[in-house]
């Protein structure tokens, strides 16, 4: 993926004056990033990532795993913790951006619940097929689709996701039918794709460069706006002529609203200062996973944006959880 920071020599020349930043307004105790989803996958890992590099925030940083009700349980948890800088959420903003538009009666949290410190990385998806499908190309795959009798069945790691979405709008713009089948993650969902009960998947790219390695997978498409220098040969949505399917999602960390602003400058300073480091972006390369550092202000711009991107393609599907 395109690297998002045009700051890179800038971020290195600051680190250690951003982390002398972020020791003024630091904790003395350890802090916890609640994380809605289960150990292993790409939110577990960057979480991990950063939390081992934010010594300049707290002594300890650790990330604690609270999976359930679609990662709500693990928001929920940090919307009621004492806004004192020590417990904080590292989430997808898809729980902000597309949630409020499928959970519209019994989501418990609002934006304005948090404050937005700091986008942390930025990712893209891909469209991926077993590697015994007849089709070699998005084109191909999109001829052979329309010759369907049924809808084609193709995974996502969760309904509500924004792989989930992403797809539903590809099979609009396109003129087929999908037919959605939602794992609990990725992974139990590879071996029905290998076996070819699933006839495509989608999800995180880096999660599916990985499977293409192990030749499992053929990789059709991809939402980023440029083709990955990892897979220059896997057009992106915007060059096959459809601009509008250019989709990424970005993981940020977010504390309780009344977090004193200090602390949340001595964070956001702390988050800047791992973001900087080489090891760190050396780890994140190999993920495909863009490092950001945004403000506080850009991240909830952001997620305002994408609250409003995602709400006619989720209405076009007429998906919904409580309704």
């Amino acid at each position: 993926m395109t690297c998002r920071i045009g700051r890179r020599a800038a971020f290195a020349g600051t680190a250690l004056l951003l982390a002398h930043r972020a020791r003024a307004a630091s904790l003395d105790r350890t802090a916890r990033f609640l994380l809605g989803f289960p150990p292993g996958g790409a939110s577990d890992i960057v979480a991990r990532l950063l939390a081992e590099r934010l010594g300049a925030y707290a002594p300890q940083v650790i990330v604690e795993n609270r999976p359930g009700a679609a990662a709500r349980l693990a928001i929920e948890a940090v919307k009621i913790a004492a806004p004192d800088g020590a417990t904080l959420l590292f989430s997808p903003e898809s729980m902000f951006g597309i949630y409020p538009h499928i959970y519209r009666k019994t989501l418990r949290y609002a934006a304005e619940d948090f404050i937005p410190v700091s986008g942390v990385t930025e990712f893209g998806f891909a469209f991926a097929v077993p590697a015994a499908h007849p089709a070699r190309t998005w084109p191909d795959f999109v001829a052979w689709a329309r010759q369907q009798a049924e809808p084609i069945p193709y995974a996502t790691p969760a309904a509500g996701s924004t792989p989930h979405f992403w797809a539903e709008q590809c099979a609009r713009a396109y003129g087929i039918r999908l037919g959605h089948v939602a794992y609990r993650g990725m992974a139990p969902a590879y071996p029905d794709l290998y076996a070819g009960r699933l006839q495509a998947g989608v999800t995180v790219f880096g999660d599916l460069l990985e499977q293409r390695k192990g030749g499992h997978l053929r990789l059709l498409a991809v939402s980023m706006p440029e083709p990955s220098p990892k897979a220059p040969e896997v057009p992106a949505m915007r060059s096959l002529g459809h601009a509008e399917l250019v989709a990424t999602e970005q993981f940020g960390v977010l504390a309780p609203a009344g977090t004193p602003p200090a602390l949340v400058a001595g964070l956001h300073a702390a988050i800047l200062a791992a973001l900087a480091r080489p090891d760190m972006r050396e780890a994140l390369d190999r993920m495909e996973q863009t490092p950001l550092g945004s403000t506080p202000a850009e991240f909830a711009a952001r997620i305002r944006a994408e609250r409003a991107r995602w709400a006619p393609i989720v209405a076009a599907t007429g998906y919904t959880v409580d309704e």
